[in-house]
């Protein structure tokens, strides 16, 4: 047991050097060496947990995901908090931050990674469904949402947004054209939860006011 400890220990100090250096470096100036010389152990012992610096990549990007997964869930048991601001905080904790989270979501957006990209998308999305069903049926018995199928509608909500607004199809689009697909996103977003128009106004901006989406920039 001992042994299993420490390898696991050793696993998690690789994905710590990795994303530090990933961070900072970037993924593609970033060699196994750095993380070698970085972590002060052996090829071979790298090479017992990771194959490659893409199996790298992805070991940082579970993590990653993890922890988005579990902030999420925190917020949404936050009784203390209105059900909308839970709503609109936990799809805020998925907003990528730091340095490492731009530097993985550049990695995952290019073309040779899209199996990563729809492997990250797929994992987010399992884990936050279910978050965010919850707090739909809290609604439904508050009386702000009015559907029979809050699961499905959450599902159908999160994939809507997923396409409409990846990045790399905003940054192509115009600033009127954004705001039009903010604002249609809004309305639809309301008819599938079967709240009030504009409900969900100041809720779903404040997301965009806190993401690069809502940032003006092209």
């Amino acid at each position: 047991m001992r042994v299993v400890k420490e390898a696991e220990e050793r696993k998690q100090e690789i994905l710590d050097t990795a994303e530090m250096l990933f961070g900072t470096k970037g993924f593609d100036n970033t060699s196994t060496g750095d993380i070698l010389d970085a972590v002060g152990i052996a090829r071979g012992t790298l090479y017992y947990h990771f194959k490659s610096k893409e199996e790298i990549l992805d070991g940082v990007i579970e993590r990653m995901t993890n922890r988005l997964m579990q902030d999420a869930k925190e917020i949404a048991q936050n009784k203390e908090l209105p059900v909308l601001e839970r709503f609109t905080k936990a799809i805020m904790s998925l907003n990528v931050e730091s340095k490492i989270g731009y530097e993985v979501m550049e990695q995952v957006h290019r073309p040779q990674n899209a199996l990563m990209h729809q492997k990250m998308q797929t994992t987010l999305l399992a884990g936050i469904n279910p978050i965010l069903t919850e707090l739909v049926e809290e609604g439904i018995e508050q009386g702000i949402c009015h559907t029979q199928y809050p699961e499905s509608v959450v599902e159908m909500t999160m994939l809507y947004a997923n396409t409409a607004f990846d990045e790399l199809n905003i940054a192509e689009i115009s600033l009127e054209q954004r705001d039009k697909k903010i604002a249609g996103f809004i309305y639809n977003a309301e008819r599938l939860m079967g709240m009030e128009e504009g409900s969900l106004q100041e809720a779903i901006m404040e997301i965009f006011r806190g993401s690069r989406l809502g940032s003006g920039e092209n």
